[in-house]
């Protein structure tokens, strides 16, 4: 069951690196804003999957803090994104 879940956690290790094409390729801020979203929800997969597989419940609440901070980056990014920027600018 251990080997199952090393397996999974190094696919979403891949997932990362293939965000990380798209984070440095992404043609507008907000394809980058959600290949960070994707590098957020995938860290937190894998802390889950390598606390079930270590046997250390404690990582879960460190999956939990991440996922909190991945949503109040979303939420920042959000009500302060670079739209709101440009048309302040455009205004001027």
């Amino acid at each position: 069951m251990n080997a199952f879940l090393l397996g999974i956690a190094i696919f979403l290790l891949l997932n990362i690196i293939v965000g990380m094409v798209r984070l440095g390729r992404g043609p507008t801020n907000a394809d980058r804003m959600l290949a960070v979203q994707l590098f957020g929800t995938t860290g937190v997969g894998i802390i889950l999957l390598l606390a079930e597989a270590g046997g250390r419940p404690e990582f879960k609440n460190v999956a939990l803090i991440f996922t909190l901070l991945a949503a109040i980056a979303a939420v920042a990014y959000a009500t302060r994104g670079p739209s709101r920027a440009s048309q302040q600018e455009s205004e001027r």
